[in-house]
């Protein structure tokens, strides 16, 4: 957890073990360097020592990622990551996978919406967004979701009533 206006942004290099059998960097491993980026949020927003110390869990609600540029070996690249929004358990994070270097320096390989939660097994309940913010010394209400979060938010909830639907 950070300020909201606070980005994380940490470089890579496609590697021959990030490679599926097109030549290009794995999907999977989209989401393994996507954990990365919200580890280093949490860190660098001081909110991980209260998630060591209290024993909480972070959890992955919903991920949507959209391809627009393959990675090939050896490429370098950022990942960017932000907070966009939160309600009353979850937080909305956005994260930009951007090329750097060569010709196509600055265009966007893959963008990411994350919903997820920080769990309390103890309580069995997902920790408060207030009393996280509290706990790092941040006062301040969420900004209003853009229309591609409310429709990543709508479409969770959508799949989630299917689930429900179906039992």
């Amino acid at each position: 957890m950070a300020l909201p206006q606070e980005r994380s942004i940490l470089h890579f290099r496609v590697w021959p073990t990030d490679l599926d059998t097109s030549l290009h960097m794995n999907n999977g491993r989209y989401l393994t360097v996507m954990d990365l980026g919200r580890l280093d949020l949490m860190v660098t927003g001081g909110l991980w020592r209260a998630v060591v110390r209290h024993r909480w869990t972070p959890i992955a609600n919903a991920i949507k990622i959209r391809f627009r540029r393959e990675m090939r070996l050896f490429q370098r690249f950022r990942l960017e990551t932000r907070l966009v929004a939160w309600d009353r358990t979850t937080v909305v994070i956005e994260q930009t996978f951007v090329l750097v270097g060569g010709t196509r320096d600055g265009q966007i390989a893959a963008q990411a919406l994350f919903k997820g939660g920080i769990y309390d097994r103890r309580k069995s309940r997902f920790v408060p967004i207030a009393e996280l913010m509290r706990l790092i010394g941040v006062h301040a209400d969420s900004p209003l979701p853009q229309p591609e979060v409310e429709a990543f938010l709508k479409a969770d909830e959508e799949l989630k009533l299917a689930a429900k639907r179906r039992q």
